[in-house]
Formats: structure tokens, C-alpha cells, sequence
């Protein structure tokens, strides 16, 4: 009598990361916080913009491209801080009553349980803001756009979003994983407020050559129309991924101790 024939299945290890991974990117988009933060976003810029364009055709007071978009940046970043503190936080603190169903119910280990959150909040936010920022990039040249050249530098404009991104990277790494250890989303949130804040109060008592959150917002404007250091550049944003990558370290090690 012939063997019955025997199936191998093959599993993808991988898998379950990419299942957490999927379903919180989804989530997240879905989600109003999100959607209120880029609403926001883009009727505050719109605002703006459209106000200072009324006001040089008006009064005739000339507005550079790269002066509104540096103030534009910061605005931007300030009032996107405590949206993109909410979105990395409540990662994993936001569904502390449901991560051991998650680990324990679908094979999921606590290393890529926590990973997959970590890149989806991740790739959500720096994601985002750079599309935000591109467009506030492309809608200043075209409105404040003079008979003369445009201050605005191509090369300038990716140096900023590069670098804000970088910044909000390393902020969201944090995020999540003072959210994965806290023992709640109100005081993961609270806690991370206070160190950002403690943090850039003491960078601001720092004298010039020391960077201060306020001074380097305010010379956006600057880097805007290419006036800008290679180097800097590149050493905020290896630095950013250090710390990026101090973080998920110690998030992966600390949420795998902690009881689910």
C-alpha cells in the first residue's frame, strides 16, 4: 500500500514581525490622533502661508521663501512634539492589557513583539512629517517665488528634513521604549515630557557652541537657503541613530523582563 504522502510546512519566522508590524501601521493610520495631528498640520501651514501671502500683496512687504519655511519648521516641530510623544509612548503602553494574548496566544517573542511597534511608530511619523515638510518646501517656492531667484536651496531643503527627521527618530525611539517600561501610557507620557523638557531647559543654559533646541530652529531658515555644514549634518544624524539604537536596545532588553 502506497505512504501517505507527508507535507512539510515551513515557517517563516519572520512571520509574526510582520503581522504586529502590518496591523499597527494600519492602526496607526487609522487611528484620530494620527489623522487629527496631520489635519492640524496642514490647515495650520496652509494658514500661514496663505496669511503671509496676503500680506505681500497687500502692504507689499516681501517675505523670503526660506524665512517661511523656517518659521513654518518650527512651528511644525513644536506643535507636532506633543502628537509624536502620544503616537510613541502608547506603542506599547497602550495595549499593556493585551500584550500577553499577543505573545503568548499567537508565537510571538517579546523581542519582535517590540520591534514591530518600534519600526511602525517609526516609519509612521518620520514618514509623515517629511511629506508635510516637502510640501510646505514646494508650496513656499511657489508662492513667495520673486522675479528674482528664489532663496531657496534644493540642497538646503533636503538638509532640513533630513535633519528634523533625525531628530524626531531618535525621539520616537526613546518614546517607545519609556512606553514599553512605564508602568502606564499617562505616566510613560508624563515621564518623557518631563525629560524633553529638562533636556532642552538645560541645552538652552549652554553657551553657543553647544547646540540649543531654540538656536537651532531658528537658524532653519539658514540651512534653508544652503548655508549649512556637511559635517554637522552628518554627525546629527549618526548621532541620532546611535541613540535610536540605545534606545531599542534598551527597550528590547527591559520589555523582556517586565511580567506581561
Amino acid at each position: 500500500m502506497d505512504q501517505p504522502a507527508v507535507v512539510t510546512v515551513r515557517f517563516n519566522k519572520f512571520l509574526p514581525y510582520w503581522a504586529v508590524l502590518q496591523t499597527d501601521l494600519r492602526q496607526t493610520l487609522r487611528s484620530w490622533v494620527y489623522r487629527l495631528w496631520v489635519f492640524m498640520t496642514v490647515v495650520a501651514a496652509a494658514g500661514f502661508l496663505l496669511y503671509r501671502v496676503g500680506v505681500h500683496k497687500e502692504a507689499g512687504i516681501f517675505h523670503s521663501a526660506a524665512g517661511q519655511c523656517g518659521d513654518l519648521f518650527r512651528i511644525m516641530v513644536v506643535g507636532s512634539l506633543a502628537v509624536v510623544v502620544v503616537l510613541a509612548v502608547s506603542a506599547v503602553g497602550a495595549e499593556r492589557g493585551t500584550v500577553a494574548d499577543s505573545v503568548l496566544s499567537r508565537g510571538i517573542s517579546r523581542h519582535q513583539y517590540f520591534l514591530a511597534k518600534w519600526h511602525a511608530r517609526l516609519a509612521v511619523v518620520v514618514a509623515t512629517f517629511a511629506a508635510l515638510a516637502t510640501a510646505v518646501l514646494v508650496a513656499s517656492y511657489l508662492l513667495f517665488k520673486s522675479d528674482a531667484e528664489s532663496d531657496l536651496s534644493l540642497g538646503g531643503g533636503l538638509a532640513a528634513v533630513v535633519a528634523v527627521s533625525a531628530v524626531l527618530a531618535a525621539i520616537v525611539s526613546w518614546g517607545v521604549t519609556v512606553g514599553a517600561l512605564a508602568n502606564g501610557t499617562v505616566l510613560g507620557i508624563t515621564v518623557f515630557w518631563l525629560v524633553l523638557y529638562g533636556a532642552g531647559f538645560l541645552l538652552s543654559l549652554l553657551p553657543e557652541p553647544y547646540p540649543s533646541p531654540d538656536r537651532e530652529l531658528a537658524r532653519l531658515k539658514f540651512v534653508l537657503m544652503g548655508h549649512y555644514n556637511g559635517g554637522l549634518l552628518t554627525n546629527l544624524v549618526l548621532g541620532s541613530v546611535v541613540l535610536s539604537g540605545l534606545a531599542a536596545a534598551v527597550g528590547v532588553l527591559g520589555f523582556g523582563k517586565r511580567d506581561v
